[in-house]
C-alpha cells in the first residue's frame, strides 16, 4: 500500500490537472517573471527530486545485475515518480513565464505528496526502530532526503515570485501574493487596517484586475449578443465561469456530510464507555479540520460568484449605452430615460445576484439526494414519510414563484414610470414653480407610487406565506419521519445516535430547502429582467449607410439630397419629398414658419431621420449645431475642443470670433472653469455660443446650424454672423446651411430655401427670390422695411441706452466697469439662469468668490457628498431609529416579540427531543419499553405538534409584520422626500447634478422597498439562531461558559474593524455610481451632437472608465466580505472544536441525548455566525439609503405654498398695478446685489417692455417678482398686497410668465395645457387657436390627447414656445410675463403673437423682456 496507493497519489493529482491547467495558463498571460533566487531554487530542487527519485531506479536495475530480484513497483513508483517531479519543475518555469506569481495547483501538489511521505515516512521509522529488523540502508537514505526536500518545496512554495514586467501602477495584490494569503483572503487586510484608522479615499483604491475591466469585459457580451441574438447562449457563455465554481461546491456538499457522519461516530463515542480516550480527541480534531476545509472551500466559491456577478453587471451597463448611442429616434421614444437608467441600476444588480445563487439550482437537489441517502441508512424507509412531505412542499413554492414574477413585472413597470415621470419633474422644475403647478405633478406621482405599493403589497403577502413554508418544512419532515419511525415497529427504538444524527441531517436539508426558493425567485426576477433588457437591445438602430459620406474631392457639390423622409413627429406623418444639391463651398438659409420641416430637414442630412426612398450624399467631415444647445458637464475647453487636438491659436481665434472673450475673463478659472451639468451656471447665449465654438473649432467641411443665433443679443448675433458664419467670416469656404428666422442676413446668402409643410416651396438666391415674386417676396417687403430701420435705430438705441445708464447709476457704472471690458461686446452673463453658485453672481462677482477660495462652483454635491461620506462614518443609530419610527415603533416591538416566540418554541421542541432519546427505560424489558416509548412518541409528537403549531403563528406573523411595516417605512419616506424635494428652493436644483436625485429616487428607494424588509428578517433569525445555540451548548457543557466570552469578544472585535472599511468601501462605491447616470443621462440628451461629431468611441470610453471607476471600490467590498466571513467561521469552527472537545472531557456526566443536541447545535453555530454578520453588514451597508433619503428629505425649503391667514381675496390682483419700492435682489448670503435699490411704479394695464445687455438682471426682475429668490431688501406691492406676506401659490396662480425655454412634459397635450383640469374642451381649443396652433392640433390623430414625447421632443421648438402662449391665455392672469419668448419663431408668427398678446391682454399688465426691439416699438414705455 505504501509504496503504491501514496506514491501514485500525488501522481494522478497533478497529471489529471495538468492539461487543463496547462490550457488555462496558455490563454491567461499575465506577462513575463524574471528569473529570481526564490525560483531559481525551486527549479534546482525539483530536478534533484528528479535525481533522487531516479536514484532509486537505477539501484533497482543495479540489483537486478547483482540478481536480486524486487517487486515491479520497485520499477514502476520511482519511473512515475521521477517524471512526476520532471512535470512538476517544467510548470515552475511554465507558470513564470505566463506571469504566475504563486500557484494553487503547486501548492495543493506539494502538500498531498508531503502528506503521503509523512505516513510512509513514520512507518520506516517505526520500522527502523524495531530490533533485528533489516533496513535497506541506500532506499532510506534517498527517501529521508526525498521527504526533507518534499518539506522544502511546500515552504518555497508559500511565498510568492516578484511582479511580472510593465505591470499597471497600484495593482490589486490579489495575484502577488501567495496561494495560502489567497485562499485565507489575507492579502486585503492592509486595506483593512488603513480603513480602520482613517477614511478611505478613491486614491487608497487598487486599480482593478485586467479581466474585470470593461475593455475587456463588453465587448465579449456584445459579440455573443450579435451571434446568438438570444440571451439565454449569452447567459451560459458568461456563466462558463461558473464551471469553476462549481467545483468547491461539490466539495463542499462532501465535507459536511462528512461533517454529519464524524458527529454520529461522536455520539457513538460519548455512549460506548469502553472505547479509549484517543478515539474522541480523533473525531474532535477531525470535525475542526473538516469544518476548516469547508470554510475555505466555500468561500472561495462565494468569491468566484461574486466576481462573475460583477463582470456580469459591468457587461450590461456597457452593452446598453452602447446601444443608446446607436439607436433611433423613434425606438428612444419606447424607452424612456428612466427605463434605461433602470435598467442600468435595478436590472444589472438583479443579474449580480442571481449569479452567486445560480449554483444553488442543481447543487441543493444534489445536497437533499445525500443528506436522504444518509437518513436512509440511519432510519430505513420511514424517511419516505419525510420524502413526501417535501414533494407536497414543491408545487406551493413554484406557484408562489410564477405569482412572484407578476408582481415584478407590475411593479418594474410601475418603478420604470414614476423614475421617467420624475426625471422630468428634475429636469423642468423651473416651470413648475412658476406655474406652481407642484401638487399636480406631486400627485402623479404618488399615485403611481400607489400602483407600486399595491403590488408591493401583495408580494409582501406572498413572502410571509413562503417564508411560512420554508421554516416548517424541516420541522415536517422531521416529525413526520420520526413518528412513522416509532409507529410502524416495535423494535424502533429512538436512541440519541439516531435522533440528532438526523436532526443534523435535517439541518443540513434546511439550507437546500430554503435556498431553493430564493434562488428560484431570483431566477424569476432576472428572467424579468432579461426581458426588458433583450426589448431595449432588439430595438432597430440607426441605419449608417442612410447618408452616403463620401471623401472630398474636387467636386462640384457637397449635398445632394434626393430623399423622402418620415420625420421625428411620425404622429403628424410629415414627409417630406425633397430634392436639392448645395455647391461646395456655398452658404445657404432655410427659412420658413414655425413647425415647417427646417430643422428636420438637417436631421435629415445628419442621417437621423427614417429614410423612406432616395439618397442623401455629404462630402466630408460635418458639424452640427443643435437649436437647443448641448454643454456637457466638463471644463469650457473641453466643450470647445469636444476630443480634438488643441491647437492654441485656432483656438483663440474660434472664442474670439464667437464673442466668448469677455465671458471668459469674467469666469472665475477662465476656459478651465466646470461648466455644471445641462450648463446651469450659463446663460441661454453663452451655452448657444460654446456650442458654436465647438462646431468651428472641429474645422469640419460642411456646417450645420440650427437656428444658433435666436438664443442671442442682436448685436452679438451680427457680430458672430459676420466673424463666423458670413462671406467673410472664419468658415468662409466651408460649405454652411443656416436655418434661421433673421431676414436682415438674407441678401448676403448664397442660396435661400424656403420650405413650407415638409416641401421646398422656393429656392434660389436672394435677388432671384424677389423678381420671381412669389410669397417670399411679399413676406419679405412686409418684414425687410421694419427690420432695417430697426437694425439702425438699434444700434442708436443700445448706445444711447447704455450712456443713458452709466450717466444715470454711477452704482451700476461703478459695477459694470469693475469686471466688464466694454458694453458693446456682448458679455453674455446669464440673463436667464440666475444660480446659486452659479449664474451671475459667479460671473459679475465670479474674481472676489474666487480669492475667497470657494472652489464650490464645480460640481458641488460631488464634494459635499464625499465629505457627508467620511464625516459619518458610523451609521448613527439615529438612522435605524428613524426607519422604525417610520414603520411604527408598535409594529416594530411586535416583530420583535414574534421572533422572540418563534424561536423560543424551536429550542423546547429539540430539548424535548433530547430528553425522550435519554428516556432511561431503555435498559428495561423490550416490551414494556415499547409501550413506554410509543406513549412518550406520541406525547412528544403531540408535543412537536403544539410547538409546531405555535412556532408557525409565530413565523407567519413576523414574517407578515416585517414585510407590512417594510412598506409602511417606504411610503412614508418616499413622500417625504418628494415632498421636500418639490419644495425645495430653485437654488438647491442649481447646485445638486440631476443623477444624485435620481440615484435617490430609483436605487435608494428600491433598496427601501425591497432589500431591507427581508435584510431585517433575516438579521432577527440569525441573531436569536445565534443566542438560542450558545444557550443549548451552555446547558449541555457549562464549562463552555470559560469559552464563549472570549470567543465571543474576538467575534465582535474582527466584526468591528471589518465594519469601518466596508462600510466607506460602500459609500465609495456609491459616490462613484452617480456620475455613471450623471454621464448617461448626459449623452442621451446630446446624442445627436455625438453622432454627428462622430464623437461615439469616446464616450463609449468615457463611459467604461466611469464604471471601472465604480467597480474599483465594489470589488475590495467583495473581497472584504470574504475575508470576514473567513475569519468569523474560524471562530464558529473554535466553537466546534470546544464544544466536542468538552463533550469528549467529560464523557462519564454526560447523557448521549445532550452531546448529540450540543454538538448539533454548535455544528450550525459557524453557518449562523457567518450569515448574522452578513446580514449585520448588509443591514448597516443598505439602511444607508435611509440615511441618503433622509438628509435630501430635511433639506432648505422655499416659504410656504399658502397661508390662510395672509391668503389674498379670490379676484385679486384687480388692475394689476405693480411697485417695486427700493427693492434688491441678492443669489446668496454672502454675495452682492444683483439689483440694486429699484423704484418703479407700472400701472394696471400698462406694457412694458424690458431692455439691457446680457446679463443686467432683466430676468432677475421677473425671477423677484415670482419669489423664486427672495427680496434682500425692499419690498413688490402688487394691488396694495406685499407679495412676500402671502403663500408662494397663492402668488403665483395669479401672475403667468412664458418662459424663456420652453418645457413640455410627456403626456397628452392637454395635460400640459392644464394639469389641474380646471378649464372645458372649448375653453383650451380657443386658447389654441388665439396661440396659432389650431390647425396643427385638429391635424394630429388624437387631438388634444396627443402624446408629447418626453422634453415635448416631437414637437419643435417654436411649437412648445406656442403651447407655452395657450398655456398662458388659458390662466388668463391680470399680469403677464414674457422672457424672450419669441426668439425662437420666425418673424411673422411673432407678429402673430405680439398681435394676440395685444387683443387677448388688454387690460393687462404685460412685462416683456425682448432681445428684438420690434417686439416692443409699441409699448406704453
Amino acid at each position: 500500500f505504501q509504496n503504491t496507493v501514496l506514491v501514485w497519489i500525488p501522481c494522478i493529482y497533478l497529471w489529471v490537472c495538468f492539461p487543463v491547467y496547462f490550457l488555462y495558463l496558455r490563454y491567461h498571460d499575465r506577462g513575463y517573471i524574471q528569473m529570481s533566487n526564490l525560483n531559481k531554487a525551486k527549479t534546482a530542487l525539483g530536478l534533484i527530486l528528479w535525481i533522487v527519485c531516479w536514484a532509486d531506479l537505477f539501484y533497482s536495475f543495479w540489483e537486478r545485475s547483482q540478481n536480486i530480484f524486487r517487486a515491479p513497483f520497485f520499477l514502476i513508483g520511482p519511473t512515475v515518480l521521477g517524471i512526476t517531479m520532471l512535470l512538476a519543475t517544467f510548470l515552475i518555469q511554465y507558470e513564470r513565464i505566463k506571469g504566475v506569481q504563486s500557484s494553487g495547483v503547486m501548492m495543493i501538489f506539494w502538500l498531498i505528496s508531503l502528506t503521503c511521505a509523512a505516513v510512509v515516512f513514520r512507518s520506516k521509522i517505526k520500522y527502523a526502530l524495531n530490533r533485528g529488523a533489516e533496513v535497506d540502508a541506500f532506499r532510506y537514505a534517498t527517501f529521508c532526503i526525498y521527504f526533507i526536500l518534499l518539506l522544502v518545496q511546500l515552504i518555497l512554495c508559500c511565498f510568492p515570485e516578484r511582479p511580472p514586467l510593465f505591470s499597471e501602477t497600484n495593482p490589486c495584490p490579489e495575484f502577488s501574493t501567495s496561494f495560502l494569503s489567497r485562499i485565507t483572503f489575507w492579502w486585503i487586510t492592509g486595506l483593512m487596517i488603513q480603513g480602520y484608522r482613517r477614511p478611505l479615499e478613491a486614491k487608497d483604491l487598487w486599480s482593478l484586475n485586467k479581466e474585470d475591466k470593461s475593455e475587456e469585459i463588453v465587448p465579449g457580451l456584445a459579440r455573443n449578443w450579435a451571434k446568438e441574438w438570444k440571451f439565454a447562449e449569452v447567459f451560459y457563455l458568461k456563466f462558463g465561469i461558473l464551471g469553476a465554481c462549481c467545483k468547491p461546491d461539490i466539495s463542499f456538499s462532501y465535507i459536511k456530510r462528512t461533517n454529519s457522519s464524524l458527529h454520529r461516530l461522536l455520539i457513538h463515542f460519548v455512549n460506548n464507555k469502553a472505547a479509549p480516550n484517543w478515539q474522541g480527541y480523533f473525531y474532535t480534531g477531525l470535525l475542526f479540520v473538516c469544518a476548516c476545509l469547508q470554510t475555505l472551500i466555500l468561500h472561495q466559491y462565494f468569491h468566484i460568484c461574486f466576481v462573475t456577478g460583477m463582470r456580469l453587471k459591468t457587461a450590461i451597463v456597457g452593452v446598453i449605452y452602447r446601444k443608446a448611442l446607436v439607436i433611433t429616434n423613434s425606438a428612444r421614444k419606447t424607452s424612456t430615460v428612466g427605463e434605461i437608467v433602470n435598467l442600468m441600476s435595478v436590472d444589472a444588480q438583479r443579474f449580480m445576484d442571481l449569479a452567486t445563487y445560480i449554483n444553488m439550482i442543481w447543487s441543493a437537489p444534489f445536497q437533499v439526494i445525500l443528506a436522504l441517502y444518509l437518513l436512509w441508512q440511519n432510519l430505513g424507509p420511514s424517511v419516505l414519510a419525510g420524502v413526501a412531505v417535501m414533494i407536497l412542499l414543491v408545487p406551493i413554492n413554484a406557484v408562489m414563484a410564477m405569482k412572484t414574477k407578476t408582481y415584478q413585472v407590475a411593479q418594474m413597470k410601475s418603478k420604470d414610470n414614476r423614475i421617467k415621470l420624475m426625471n422630468e419633474i428634475l429636469n423642468g422644475i423651473k416651470v413648475l414653480k412658476l406655474y406652481a403647478w407642484e401638487l399636480a405633478f406631486r400627485e402623479k406621482v404618488l399615485e403611481i407610487r400607489q400602483k407600486e405599493l399595491k403590488v408591493l403589497k401583495k408580494s409582501a403577502y406572498l413572502a410571509a406565506m413562503a417564508t411560512f413554508t420554508w421554516v416548517c418544512a424541516p420541522f415536517l419532515v422531521a416529525l413526520s419521519t420520526f413518528a412513522v419511525y416509532v409507529t410502524i415497529d416495535k423494535n424502533n427504538i429512538l436512541d440519541a445516535q439516531k435522533a440528532f444524527v438526523s436532526l443534523a441531517l435535517f439541518n443540513i436539508l434546511r439550507f437546500p430547502l430554503n435556498m431553493l426558493p430564493m434562488v428560484i425567485s431570483s431566477i424569476v426576477e432576472a428572467s424579468v429582467s432579461l426581458k426588458r433588457l433583450r426589448v431595449f437591445l432588439s430595438h432597430e438602430e440607426l441605419d449608417p449607410d442612410s447618408i452616403i459620406r463620401s471623401p472630398i474631392t474636387a467636386g462640384e457639390f457637397l449635398f445632394l439630397l434626393k430623399i423622402n423622409v418620415c420625420s421625428k413627429a411620425e404622429l403628424c406623418a410629415l414627409y417630406f419629398s425633397i430634392n436639392f444639391t448645395v455647391p461646395e463651398g456655398s452658404l445657404v438659409a432655410v427659412v420658413g414658419q414655425v413647425g415647417c420641416g427646417k430643422s428636420s430637414l438637417l436631421s435629415a442630412l445628419l442621417g437621423e431621420m427614417d429614410k423612406k426612398e432616395g439618397y442623401v450624399v455629404v462630402k466630408g467631415s460635418v458639424a452640427y449645431v443643435p437649436q437647443q444647445a448641448w454643454v456637457q458637464n466638463a471644463t469650457l475647453q473641453d466643450n470647445i475642443i469636444f476630443g480634438r487636438e488643441m491647437n492654441e491659436s485656432r483656438y483663440k481665434r474660434v472664442i474670439e470670433a464667437c464673442a466668448l472673450l469677455p465671458d471668459i475673463e469674467i469666469l472665475p478659472a477662465g476656459d478651465k472653469t466646470e461648466i455644471g451639468e445641462k450648463g446651469v451656471n450659463m446663460s441661454g447665449g453663452q451655452k448657444q455660443r460654446v456650442s458654436l465654438a465647438r462646431a468651428v473649432y472641429c474645422n469640419a467641411d460642411v456646417c450645420l446650424f440650427d437656428d444658433p443665433l435666436s438664443a442671442v443679443d442682436a448685436h452679438v448675433g451680427k457680430h458672430i454672423f459676420e466673424n463666423v458664419i458670413g462671406p467673410k467670416g472664419i468658415l468662409k469656404n466651408k460649405t454652411r446651411v443656416l436655418v434661421t428666422h433673421a431676414i436682415n442676413y438674407l441678401p448676403q446668402m448664397d442660396t435661400i430655401l424656403v420650405m413650407s409643410d415638409g416641401e421646398i416651396s422656393e429656392m434660389g438666391s436672394y435677388q432671384e427670390l424677389l423678381e420671381q415674386d412669389g410669397a417670399f417676396a411679399e413676406f419679405l417687403r412686409t418684414y425687410a422695411n421694419t427690420e432695417q430701420s430697426m437694425e439702425n435705430s438699434g444700434k442708436l438705441t443700445y448706445k444711447f441706452f447704455w450712456n443713458k445708464l452709466m450717466r444715470e447709476n454711477t452704482t451700476a457704472h461703478h459695477l459694470l466697469t469693475d469686471t466688464q471690458p466694454d458694453p458693446s461686446s456682448d458679455l453674455g452673463l446669464p440673463g436667464n439662469s440666475p444660480n446659486l453658485y452659479t449664474g451671475h453672481d459667479m460671473l459679475w462677482y465670479g474674481i472676489p468668490l474666487w480669492l475667497k477660495g470657494e472652489l464650490l462652483i464645480l460640481k458641488p454635491d460631488l464634494r459635499n457628498e464625499y465629505f457627508f461620506f467620511s464625516f459619518c462614518l458610523q451609521v448613527k443609530a439615529t438612522v435605524y431609529w428613524d426607519y422604525m419610527k417610520a414603520i411604527g415603533l408598535f409594529i416594530s416591538f411586535l416583530s420583535i416579540f414574534l421572533f422572540m416566540c418563534n424561536h423560543i418554541a424551536s429550542l423546547a421542541s429539540n430539548y424535548w427531543l433530547s430528553l425522550w432519546t435519554d428516556d432511561p427505560v431503555i435498559n428495561g424489558t423490550q416490551q414494556y419499553t415499547n409501550v413506554r416509548l410509543g406513549v412518550y412518541g406520541a406525547l412528544g409528537i403531540s408535543q412537536g405538534l403544539l410547538v409546531l403549531i405555535y412556532s408557525s403563528i409565530a413565523v407567519f406573523g413576523y414574517s407578515m409584520v416585517v414585510s407590512i411595516g417594510g412598506i409602511l417605512a417606504s411610503r412614508h419616506l418616499h413622500l417625504n422626500l418628494l415632498h421636500s424635494v418639490l419644495r425645495s428652493p430653485m437654488s438647491f436644483f442649481e447646485r445638486t447634478p440631476s443623477g444624485n436625485l435620481v440615484n435617490r429616487f430609483s436605487k435608494e428607494i428600491d433598496t427601501i422597498d425591497s432589500t431591507i424588509p427581508p435584510i431585517i428578517k433575516m438579521f432577527m433569525g440569525s441573531t436569536f439562531n445565534v443566542i438560542g445555540a450558545c444557550i443549548i451548548i451552555l446547558l449541555a457543557t457549562p464549562i463552555a461558559a470559560v469559552i464563549i466570552p472570549p470567543l465571543g469578544l474576538i467575534y465582535l472585535f474582527v466584526q468591528r474593524f471589518y465594519v469601518a472599511t466596508s462600510r466607506q468601501l460602500k459609500r465609495l462605491e456609491s459616490v462613484s455610481r452617480s456620475p455613471v447616470y450623471s454621464h448617461f443621462n448626459e449623452t442621451l440628451l446630446g446624442v445627436s451632437v455625438i453622432r454627428a461629431f462622430e464623437e461615439q468611441k469616446r464616450f463609449i470610453k468615457q463611459n467604461d472608465m466611469k464604471v471601472d471607476e465604480n467597480q474599483k471600490a465594489y470589488y475590495p467590498s467583495i473581497v472584504a466580505n470574504r475575508w470576514l466571513a473567513v475569519r468569523l467561521e474560524y471562530v464558529g469552527n473554535c466553537i466546534v472544536l470546544f464544544a466536542a472537545l468538552f463533550a469528549v472531557m467529560a464523557r462519564n456526566k454526560l447523557s448521549a441525548g445532550l452531546v448529540g443536541l450540543s454538538v448539533s447545535y454548535s455544528l450550525q453555530i459557524t453557518a449562523y455566525l457567518n450569515w448574522l454578520v452578513r446580514m449585520s453588514s448588509e443591514l448597516e451597508t443598505n439602511i444607508v439609503a435611509v440615511e441618503r433619503v433622509k438628509e435630501y428629505a430635511e433639506m432648505e425649503k422655499e416659504a410656504e405654498w399658502s397661508i390662510e391667514q395672509t391668503a389674498p381675496a379670490s379676484t385679486w390682483p384687480e388692475e394689476g398695478k405693480i411697485e417695486f419700492r427700493g427693492y434688491g435682489l441678492r443669489y446668496r448670503e454672502d454675495l452682492d446685489l444683483v439689483l440694486k435699490n429699484i423704484n418703479v411704479t407700472i400701472n394696471g394695464g400698462e406694457k412694458i417692455g424690458i431692455v439691457g445687455r446680457t446679463g443686467a438682471g432683466k430676468s432677475s426682475l421677473t425671477l423677484g417678482l415670482f419669489r423664486i429668490n427672495e427680496a434682500a431688501e425692499g419690498e413688490i406691492i402688487i394691488d396694495g398686497v406685499n407679495i412676500a406676506k402671502i403663500g408662494l401659490h397663492d402668488l403665483r396662480f395669479k401672475i403667468t410668465i412664458i418662459p424663456q425655454d420652453p418645457v413640455l412634459f410627456s403626456g397628452s397635450l392637454r395635460m400640459n395645457l392644464d394639469p389641474f383640469d380646471q378649464h372645458s374642451d372649448e375653453d383650451i381649443w380657443r386658447s389654441l387657436e388665439l396661440a396659432h396652433l389650431k390647425n396643427f392640433v385638429s391635424s394630429l390623430p388624437d387631438k388634444l390627447n396627443h402624446d408629447c414625447a418626453e422634453g415635448g421632443e416631437n414637437l419643435s421648438v417654436g411649437q412648445r414656445q406656442l403651447v407655452c402662449l395657450a398655456r398662458a391665455l388659458l390662466r388668463k392672469s391680470k399680469i403677464l410675463v414674457l422672457d424672450e419668448a419669441t426668439a425662437a419663431v420666425d418673424l411673422e408668427t411673432d407678429k402673430l403673437i405680439q398681435s394676440t398678446i395685444k387683443s387677448q391682454f388688454e387690460e393687462c399688465t404685460v412685462l416683456t423682456i425682448a432681445h428684438r426691439l420690434n417686439t416692443i416699438m409699441d409699448y406704453t414705455r
